[in-house]
């Protein structure tokens, strides 16, 4: 996206610090409905909670050393493991020492360099005191001497970025971790808990010791931080009903960024979104907010300062659950692995860089379809780093790198049919506001070309940014005014317009949730059209470069 001159100063004020509300993780969440304190005989009573505890045992185990593939592949070594592996839902802990929920505080391990699993379940009661626990949200708060990892049902979720919840977030800090949604009575849930003795750089002279433990019951929807915000519907044809509730509510979910870009919904239930302007990729999840994801995203050279939008852009999944992400100061395609490396998908076009890749779609066979403008580059257009002597829109087949298209001014958002038949390009041009539609070929290549819909008539500075598609064929332009919901045909359907101009979009959820990233704020809308992707395709099990 081209960062228009008024966001400037926006943008300068939030990296002074002055809008620090992406940092939702550190402030305090609702008040819950009920609390339970664990650490007590009546508390644990009321879920059924008995606490056992059992020390873990750091064992040398033969154990190969890294491969050239980066992984334990190598010739053969040493090291050491952690036993018993204890998070399991059905590990057996009938053996271990049975504990007095008022003796937590007493010191386990044998100091220094130890470890020591705690391990309880719980069970949902019909009702705390007033508070009706069906369809409510349960969040542990765990604080442990010294840091803590916390299994539930025998899962511990691996986000690239996360501090706190699962895993360690500091020195002493509590971890909250959501035990379960849209819960009912009579429910087991089986949590298991590492505590660690640290720093572990300084080890202390002293042991293993739980601070505190209790757990939240809120009501449903009330820790996603969603607060309603106005909305402008200009309905311009009756078939908007069948996509727009007839009483449509967005939601800001967050605030405080420099430029929310570049939206992903990931399938383990959350959102990946860019700030090109932070050089920052973030994570939002319910009931967790926002944490950063990836820093430094698109760019980490010594002239960053000249860079109004350095970081990655548009952001993708592949069929294998893997980031594809648009680095505009690297002026880049690149995917996160699995094991944490970073591959270079495509960097030139015919022995020449090229310009700042700004929006992409993975069709379901892995083909990768993405824009080329020159807006991620210091001086845009006219910049003396700029190699192309066109913006493209490109594919990328089994490695092999083809342009499509170099005749659009700024290629932009980009977004195909759901059948993949045809591919969608909005174009950044402030004199022709227009969304192109191409067939797509057997080959691969492009049919004739026509305008689809044109928003040059449109009241609004703004050209066309983000483009998304429902299950139905209808398209999401971000455009002058506002958000731009058009047929198939190309007929506008209508106009809606809130608190800031939304840049992209991704839809998430159930699929009927759209998620927009607009300027320094996700907002998120629900619809009753599905997304494109939704549309009978199972999704790909997520990974996102975590490691393995």
């Amino acid at each position: 996206m081209r960062i228009p001159l008024h966001m400037l100063w926006i943008g300068a004020v939030t990296a002074a610090g002055l809008l620090p509300a992406a940092a939702a993780d550190d402030r305090a969440g609702p008040r819950p409905g009920a609390l339970v304190d664990l650490a007590t005989t009546e508390g644990a009573a009321l879920l059924g909670v008995e606490w056992r505890s059992h020390p873990a045992d750091l064992v040398e185990i033969d154990f190969p050393a890294a491969g050239p593939d980066h992984r334990p592949s190598g010739p053969p070594g040493r090291t050491h493991d952690l036993l018993p592996r204890a998070g399991g839902r059905d590990f057996d802990d009938s053996g271990w020492e049975r504990l007095d929920p008022r003796d937590l505080e007493s010191r386990r391990g044998p100091g220094k360099l130890s470890a020591v699993w705690f391990r309880f379940a719980l069970t949902l009661p019909e009702r705390l005191a007033a508070f009706d626990v069906a369809g409510s949200t349960a969040v542990l708060e765990l604080v442990v001497d010294d840091y803590a990892e916390v299994w539930v049902d025998g899962r511990l979720p691996l986000v690239p970025g996360q501090a706190g919840g699962h895993l360690v977030k500091g020195w002493n800090a509590p971890n909250r971790v959501v035990l379960g949604r849209d819960l009912r009575p009579g429910r087991t849930i089986q949590v298991a808990v590492l505590g660690i003795n640290g720093p572990l750089s300084d080890l202390p002279a002293n042991y293993v010791w739980v601070r505190s433990a209790t757990v939240e019951f809120h009501r449903a929807g009330a820790l996603d931080g969603a607060e309603r915000v106005p909305l402008e519907v200009v309905r311009l044809s009756d078939e908007l009903d069948a996509v727009l509730p007839a009483e449509p509510v967005l939601e800001r979910l967050a605030g405080g960024f420099q430029f929310a870009e570049g939206p992903v919904w990931s399938p383990s239930g959350h959102l990946l979104f860019s700030d090109p302007n932070a050089n920052v990729i973030y994570r939002w999840a319910p009931d967790h907010g926002v944490s950063v994801f990836r820093t430094k995203s698109g760019y980490t050279g010594v002239d960053i300062g000249l860079y109004g939008q350095p970081g990655s852009n548009g952001l993708g999944l592949d069929p294998q659950g893997r980031l594809v992400i648009c680095e505009h100061g690297n002026r880049r395609l690149t995917r996160l692995e699995p094991n944490g490396v970073l591959t270079v998908l495509a960097d030139r076009h015919e022995g020449r860089r090229l310009n700042s890749p700004n929006d992409v779609v993975v069709a379901r066979d892995g083909t990768i379809y993405f824009t080329d403008p020159a807006f991620g580059l210091p001086r845009w257009a006219d910049d003396p780093r700029r190699q192309l002597p066109f913006c493209g829109i490109y594919r990328l087949r089994d490695g092999e790198l083809t342009l499509l298209d170099g005749s659009l001014a700024g290629p932009n958002g980009i977004a195909l049919s759901p059948d993949e038949r045809f591919l969608y390009v909005g174009d950044w041009d402030v004199e022709r506001k227009v969304v192109m539609r191409w067939e797509l070929l057997a080959d691969g290549g492009l049919g004739a070309g026509h305008v689809l819909v044109d928003l040059t008539d449109a009241a609004g500075e703004e050209a066309i940014d983000g483009v998304e598609v429902d299950a139905s064929g209808n398209l999401y332009v971000s455009g002058p005014g506002g958000l731009w919901i058009v047929a198939p045909t190309g007929e506008r359907l209508g106009r809606l317009t809130g608190p800031e101009l939304a840049a992209n979009f991704a839809w998430g959820d159930d699929g009927r949730t759209l998620y927009l990233t607009a300027r320094t704020g996700l907002y998120r809308l629900r619809l009753r059209q599905p997304g494109a992707a939704f549309a009978g395709v199972v999704p790909p099990a997520a990974s996102e470069g975590r490691p393995r």
